[in-house]
């Protein structure tokens, strides 16, 4: 069990607690190194606990180089510059479970929770396993109960448990962010985590 006394020395609030040991109980994330990185992960993936939606705000300069397929010209990107409910639902249209772009799927289901759980499918699937309708209302998973449980189902379905215990810090990072963006910084919240839950 994790404490809040534990938490605090991480910077993080104590309304985590119980959110973060029921998570851990249920996707048997049981090893201090597991807890460990599972909170370095969404350490880095939230702003510390603190970041529960995705930020989407870009210049359109920045969408050029984000996105150069999708905004291949600065009148096309200024369309959709610091307007995050058009850019969601334009990147995100007619794929991962969403529909078209007119839909509003993008935007609904666009990034939320410790992982940023993204997409129609990812929320429909978290919703079946948790018991809980996500896809209906899906600002729960900005609440700590559902961010930190869609984590650990995510956590579960990607087996990153196994990567934990031989600390494999790439391929659960490749895992949960599709590359290596921010590895350093995640190692370094691993085992800022680590040390805590160790002492």
């Amino acid at each position: 069990m994790i404490s809040a006394d534990q938490l605090q020395k991480l910077k993080i609030g104590p309304e985590w607690v119980d959110p973060l040991n029921e998570t851990f109980a249920r996707f048997d994330i049981s090893t201090p190194l597991r807890q460990a990185c599972f909170i370095g992960q969404a350490a880095h993936e939230s702003g510390n606990f603190k970041k529960l939606q995705e930020g989407l705000s870009y210049s359109a300069e920045r969408l050029m180089v984000i996105w150069p397929k999708r905004f291949p010209t600065l009148e096309i990107a200024q369309k959709y510059a610091r307007n995050e409910k058009a850019l969601a639902n334009n990147v995100y249209a007619n794929r991962m479970g969403n529909r078209d772009e007119a839909s509003g799927d993008g935007f609904r289901f666009s990034g939320k929770g410790l992982f940023q759980l993204t997409g129609h499918a990812n929320f429909y699937h978290a919703g079946q396993a948790l018991g809980v309708d996500f896809v209906m209302q899906p600002e729960l998973v900005k609440t700590p109960q559902y961010a930190a449980l869609t984590a650990g189902w995510f956590w579960s379905t990607q087996k990153l448990n196994q990567y934990a215990d031989t600390r494999d810090y790439k391929t659960m990072t490749r895992r949960i962010n599709g590359g290596l963006i921010g590895l350093a910084d995640r190692e370094k919240e691993i085992n800022h985590a680590l040390a805590v839950l160790t002492a």
